[in-house]
């Protein structure tokens, strides 16, 4: 068994001590390191180059988006899944523009945060469900204007390549659910649901997961809500 380890960057001593504690409870997840700071963080994945780095938005120093920008700036292939308790607009953006590869709330269960680390580590994107749907607002926000008309049109013939389980999987990516949890929902392998996301993807050009729940919403393939 591949072991992926992880890095926990959050200046809350409490909370790196809980999520260490929930990470180590998993037979594939070592806690390899820990940072306080930004600058800290950046320093430990450049120390251990960790497959994940935890990384809390506000932070001594440095935040975590500088420091996520740092990180992948630097080359390293540690890949940054952002632990926040915020779900605004501007750290997502933030945070994904600096090439985080996924984006989960605090409040995020146990279960969810070990299948968090699962998914970026094998090289997927993933968001919380409530960060979806604030960035899938932000994109639509201007939905009446031309731009935005012309824009869903082209999604809609952007979409119309895909199958109709290509279209099932992706509205159960735009509810931010991960491979695993796709694959639970369509009673199918978690490599076949991988499979149907990494073709959908091809299909839309899409960069990541994101790109492609934009495009679904303004298909109207899924509405907010």
């Amino acid at each position: 068994m591949t072991t992926i380890r992880v890095v926990l960057a959050d200046d809350d001593a409490l909370l790196r001590a809980g999520v260490g504690v929930v990470l180590a409870s998993t037979a594939d997840i070592e806690v390899a390191g820990e940072a306080a700071d930004g600058i800290g963080a950046v320093e430990v994945c450049r120390s251990l180059d960790p497959d994940v780095v935890l990384m809390d938005v506000r932070m001594p120093g440095i935040d975590g988006i500088e420091a996520t920008r740092r990180i992948v700036a630097a080359g390293l292939a540690t890949r940054v899944l952002v632990l926040t308790t915020f779900r605004h607009d501007e750290y997502v953006w933030g945070a994904l523009h600096a090439g985080a590869s996924g984006f989960l709330l605090k409040r995020a269960s146990p279960e969810r945060l070990v299948d968090a680390v699962r998914t970026v580590a094998a090289g997927d994107t993933l968001l919380d469900p409530a960060v979806t749907r604030d960035l899938v607002s932000h994109f639509l926000a201007t939905t009446g204007s031309p731009d935005a008309l012309a824009q869903a049109g082209a999604a809609g013939r952007q979409l119309a390549a895909l199958t109709d389980r290509e279209r099932q999987v992706l509205r159960l990516v735009a509810e931010g659910l991960s491979n695993a949890e796709i694959a639970d929902v369509l009673v199918i392998a978690e490599s076949t649901a991988k499979t149907h996301v990494k073709r959908i993807l091809a299909k839309l050009g899409a960069r990541d997961r994101v790109q492609a729940v934009v495009l679904a919403y303004r298909a109207g393939l899924v509405r907010p809500g």
